[in-house]
């Protein structure tokens, strides 16, 4: 399942609780010897580790299938109608996982999530796990939900990678363009609203404002309403007279170039 980051969250299985802080690691790092032994340590401490390729606020372009209870000719019938997973886990006896390539770009969430619900509604899986950005099992660490504990309670059952090729499925792209056509069939069409109505005076549309204001127990101030309706508001008149004459320079008993000369000074 390539990708360039890998969202990593340990999730504790009796409390639900994420472990604190998000973890985006790429595939090397993922392998290597200290980020493997602090998922381990947090896998023993009732964390399960849970993973999903990243594509900031997209979906990478793989769907996650979770099949609870799974026919075990499930995945046959998958590869059949061309619906091959790139990756199988076995999370416990039982159930599985499968991960489907069905675009080499990402996808937008709504989009994923109806590829997603599309699957599970064709192979029975769990309704509850078409998100387009549902986490899906890290193998090679246990399952600690209570649940899916032998009787006693002893042993965790460990999540197995059954399956692992790279590649898009081979009728990914047709699961992408019939989600695109639901999806663009189930939004319902902006009503026509028709020419505005022009005999609605300023003076009526500030009363329903108002009225409206009233409703609300919103008070308006006589600013507001000049801002929401300026022509529903009477403009006082404003009266320009002209500017009184500045003194003269003379008249201060300064002189400057090309003032006349007083009689008493000349």
């Amino acid at each position: 399942m390539p990708s360039e980051l890998y969202l990593v969250r340990p999730i504790h299985g009796l409390t639900g609780r994420p472990c604190p802080g998000e973890r985006l690691w790429s595939a090397g790092l993922l392998a290597m010897g200290p980020a493997v032994g602090f998922l381990r340590a947090r896998n023993r401490e009732g964390f399960d580790i849970y993973l999903s390729p990243f594509a900031i606020d997209r979906n990478a372009g793989y769907i996650l299938v979770d099949l609870d209870r799974a026919d075990p000719r499930v995945v046959h019938t998958m590869r059949t109608h061309g619906h091959e997973p790139c990756v199988v886990l076995q999370t416990s006896p039982g159930n599985l996982q499968a991960w489907v390539h069905v675009s080499a770009t990402p996808l937008e969430p709504a989009l994923a999530t109806e590829i997603g619900r599309e699957l599970a509604r064709l192979y029975r899986g769990d309704p509850a796990s078409v998100d387009w950005r549902h986490l899906g099992r890290l193998a090679g660490f246990t399952n600690q939900k209570p649940q899916r504990r032998r009787p006693g309670g002893s042993y965790a059952p460990w999540v197995k990678l059954l399956h692992a090729q790279a590649g898009l499925a081979t009728h990914g792209a047709a699961l992408v363009d019939a989600a695109q056509h639901r999806l663009r069939a189930s939004t319902p069409a902006p009503a026509c609203l028709g020419p505005p109505d022009r005999s609605l005076t300023a003076h009526a549309a500030a009363a329903i404002y108002q009225a409206w204001l009233n409703r609300l127990r919103i008070p308006l101030s006589s600013n507001w309403a000049a801002l929401a309706f300026p022509a529903a508001i009477p403009t006082p008149a404003i009266t320009c007279a002209a500017p009184p004459p500045e003194p003269s320079p003379s008249s201060q008993g300064r002189l400057f170039p090309g003032d006349p000369i007083p009689a008493e000074i000349a």
